[in-house]
């Protein structure tokens, strides 16, 4: 199928609507998915700090995870390395905020069909569009005021596997890998930054790992993302 991809950063969500899919590689949506691999059941979605602790308090097991600064009520990090050193995920629900990533899922959250999505679940992704029969989709490009290299090489291989299944990553990928972004995290790495393990820039960029689709929907009045194979 040919579909009309429009790509749009998080200022310009206002005017989203029917089907979405919002990108954050480095590294929200990885370590969303590897969240789910690890057993998690639910991921509610947040766009403020103060909100996703309140949220994790008041459902009852719930885990909280945060990018950048550690902030006391959040045990995890925003690494997909990292999380896959812990050992009680399977069956929890997970309160993330994340600067872009968890911040466009809610600026978007108006459109009737919101996916989440990184290169580890690209194919997943391209193929619950065809099986929707999507004809238009809007692609929010998180990073960097929908500029980020690596969230916009992410969003073309999408909509480049909804029109060709037979689409090649590797172009895509060597754009993320040479992005201002993916350098920027290695040097945070090096410096041994809170949360930011070396190997997070190779996690990310391991295209289509996993076969399940991260779709978000209201449940409630939350923001929750789910996996479906």
């Amino acid at each position: 199928m040919r579909h009309e991809a429009v790509y749009v950063g998080i200022a310009e969500c206002g005017g989203v609507s029917g089907t979405a899919v919002v990108i954050d590689v480095l590294r929200a949506y990885t370590t969303a998915a590897w969240a789910f691999q690890l057993g998690i059941e639910r991921i509610v979605l947040s766009d403020d700090i103060d909100e996703a602790l309140r949220l994790k308090a008041s459902i009852p097991g719930a885990l909280a995870l945060k990018d950048s600064k550690p902030v006391e009520g959040f045990e995890l990090s925003n690494s997909p390395v990292e999380l896959q050193s812990e050992r009680d995920l399977r069956g929890r629900t997970l309160v993330q905020r994340t600067t872009h990533g968890t911040v466009g899922a809610v600026a978007a959250q108006a459109a009737q069909h919101l996916y989440c999505a990184a290169f580890v679940n690209a194919a997943a992704t391209a193929a619950a569009l065809r099986a929707a029969g999507a004809t238009k989709v809007y692609y929010v490009v998180t990073g960097d005021d929908g500029q980020a290299e690596e969230d916009r090489a992410c969003a073309e291989y999408i909509a480049a596997l909804v029109d060709d299944q037979a689409a090649d990553a590797a172009p895509y990928l060597k754009r993320a890998a040479e992005s201002v972004t993916a350098i920027a995290l290695l040097r945070r790495a090096q410096q041994g930054t809170w949360g930011v393990n070396p190997r997070d820039i190779e996690a990310c960029l391991e295209a289509d790992r996993f076969g399940f689709v991260m779709k978000a929907s209201d449940e409630a009045g939350l923001l929750t993302l789910r996996a479906y194979n």
